[in-house]
């Protein structure tokens, strides 16, 4: 199981039980794409404002999007693979200065993989990118 499987494990959400919390098909196409309920009902239910995001942007122009995740107090995961080195780069600067104005962190996680988290989280650990460390 590689590591973004364990974070998707870890961090996808449950949909709520509770009718008086579930959302109507209004909301739910009004919700980004990023933010549409996991289905999995073995994951352990957690608090609104706990909420990660899982991002996979294909331009620039979704960085913006990842910012207002973050100025929303949730933690983000944004794979860049699917950019270009150049726009990638960018992005990566952009959402340093996002965390850095909100005093929170910013991690690489893997090959093109980075943790945004905004102060009210905090994250635990290090993932050892150096293979030549085992």
């Amino acid at each position: 199981m590689g590591i973004m499987d364990k974070l998707k494990e870890t961090f996808t959400t449950v949909e709520e039980e509770d009718e008086e919390l579930e959302m109507t098909e209004e909301e739910a196409s009004a919700v980004s794409h990023y933010e549409q309920p996991a289905s999995n009902k073995n994951v352990a239910k957690m608090a609104q404002n706990t909420k990660m995001v899982l991002f996979e942007p294909r331009s620039f122009d979704e960085a913006e999007e990842v910012a207002r995740h973050l100025k929303e107090r949730r933690a983000a995961v944004v794979n860049l693979h699917r950019l270009q080195r150049e726009y990638a780069q960018r992005t990566i600067d952009f959402l340093t200065g996002v965390v850095f104005a909100l005093d929170g962190t910013i991690q690489k996680i893997g090959h093109n993989v980075i943790l945004c988290t905004p102060s009210t989280i905090g994250v635990h650990g290090e993932i050892s990118l150096d293979a030549s460390e085992d």
